[in-house]
């Protein structure tokens, strides 16, 4: 079965465990959210980035050629990565093997739940998720790729 932009769960469980971090803090939240603005910017990508810690919005930042919609995108991604602690390309993937929506699996609305590329778990090895990181804007495997891309400058 193909699934979303060809990833296998088993490869996005690798990528996941490839950029947990040892420590992850305020300064390193901020940091983050720099160099992906700075990326995004420069790349003129439209996408809303933001990072938490815990429930709270440490990093957010709104490129031209986003809109609300983003917002949303994100608030509810947010929400698959809170319950389920993956990344949401994952979750849809995981899903996606055994021939099922995300939708119709977990029961839960699409209205609160986005199971799309461009939202990660901030993980801390040893501790497990301290946080949030969303991108919307972009296609939503790209939305992925560029989470994974900004993480890899701060590992």
């Amino acid at each position: 079965m193909v699934t979303t932009g060809g990833y296998t769960s088993e490869q996005l469980r690798v990528e996941a465990t490839s950029l947990e971090f040892t420590a992850f803090a305020l300064a390193d939240a901020i940091d983050l959210g720099q160099r992906a603005a700075t990326l995004a910017m420069a790349r003129a990508l439209p996408v809303v980035i933001e990072i938490r810690l815990g429930n709270r919005v440490v990093f957010r930042a709104a490129l031209p050629g986003t809109t609300a919609d983003n917002d949303d995108w994100l608030r509810r991604k947010a929400n698959v990565v809170a319950r389920y602690e993956t990344s949401t390309l994952a979750a849809r993937v995981g899903y996606e093997e055994r021939g099922l929506s995300f939708t119709e699996a977990t029961g839960l609305p699409a209205s609160d739940f986005a199971p799309h590329g461009g939202g990660w778990p901030i993980v801390v090895r040893g501790v497990g998720m301290v946080g949030f990181y969303g991108v919307s804007g972009l296609p939503q495997v790209d939305d992925h790729r560029f989470i994974v891309e900004t993480l890899r400058l701060v590992q």
